[in-house]
């Protein structure tokens, strides 16, 4: 296998290649970029047009979706995944892989779009050159574009495998991207309605791309992770790879759950009390009339909303941060 195929063995070790660029010898070639960043190219004749960027690892412990990107990567450089797409993959938070933690000093999913010019430290460096490296991989013009940021939760979830579709103003969320995503074993999607500050919100927004985190389970040490089932996303990740994915045409979006944002709980101070169990699952449905929580000022967020649920409840959050997202069913009836 060549050696640039083992990103992953060198970002846990902080060591860079000794070469940057190699040829499988099916005349693919993988080029080191900077740390965590490898870049996919196929020869020119086997380019079929489309660039896909695959990153994990943006929350360091978060350990199953890095360890599926170090299969794939495994797969092109012993030659039995052929590529025909461009492909970036990256590990979003090298030194929080090598720690096991989630970050460091700050949430690097909160730094994009802007945020990290609004502080400082590694971590908001790291947001900086994962937007360079990102706006640098889909500068290409003409080509598809085609982003899955890859997590695992903190909690459980009574729908485990999900995915967050970004919004921006004027553009509509595909039809075809939520099949997709149903065939590689997303149970729900979430339809975002506002701008966002994490890494898919970047590259949908500012770059033009397909972009969606994706939540596969529980987050779990490296090694430990049989409990996370990706096997139907992996399927359909080497299928997007090597360009033989099934016409997403022939199938539909039955069983697939959609959701859209209620309101967002903000925490705005120290004071902020979240009225939930510690252990409470992600999707977990909330009464009408249930007090969800409260902060400074007496601020109160009131469930008013019939099938309301929360998802990413996290009280320990920073002063300013989302705390938790009320969301509530809805149907496919306005996407393209």
């Amino acid at each position: 296998m060549l050696a640039l195929g083992k990103l992953l063995e060198l970002t846990l070790a902080g060591r860079e290649p000794a070469e940057k660029t190699q040829l499988t010898v099916e005349g693919v070639r993988m080029r080191w970029l900077s740390e965590g960043a490898l870049e996919v190219r196929p020869p020119e004749a086997r380019d079929n047009g489309m660039d896909l960027l695959l990153s994990a690892g943006i929350h360091g412990n978060e350990t199953a979706p890095i360890e599926l990107l170090d299969r794939l990567l495994h797969g092109i450089a012993r030659g039995e995944l052929k590529p025909r797409a461009r492909i970036l993959f990256l590990f979003g938070n090298p030194e929080a892989m090598r720690h096991g933690e989630r970050y460091i000093e700050q949430d690097v999913n909160r730094l994009f779009n802007g945020r990290h010019e609004l502080t400082s430290g590694s971590e908001a460096l790291r947001a900086c050159e994962l937007e360079r490296l990102a706006a640098s991989f889909f500068s290409l013009p003409d080509r598809s574009r085609l982003h899955y940021d890859l997590h695992t939760a903190i909690r459980g979830s009574k729908i485990e495998q999900f995915a967050l579709y970004p919004w921006k103003e004027g553009r509509q969320h595909s039809r075809q991207e939520l099949v997709r995503l149903r065939a590689a074993g997303m149970e729900a999607v979430l339809l975002q309605n506002k701008p966002s500050i994490v890494f898919s919100s970047y590259t949908y927004d500012k770059l033009g791309a397909e972009s969606f985190t994706l939540e596969l389970g529980k987050a779990r040490p490296f090694g430990q992770n049989q409990g996370v089932n990706v096997e139907r996303l992996e399927i359909r990740l080497k299928q997007i790879i090597e360009g033989n994915e099934p016409s997403l045409t022939d199938e539909g979006l039955d069983g697939l759950q959609l959701f859209s944002v209620a309101r967002e709980i903000i925490k705005h101070s120290d004071t902020f009390h979240l009225h939930l169990p510690t252990d409470v699952e992600n999707f977990s449905e909330l009464k009408v009339g249930y007090l969800l929580a409260e902060d400074i000022a007496q601020t109160r967020w009131i469930v008013e909303e019939e099938g309301a649920r929360i998802i990413f409840p996290n009280p320990k959050v920073k002063n300013g941060l989302r705390a938790g997202i009320l969301i509530v069913p809805t149907t496919a009836e306005n996407l393209a």
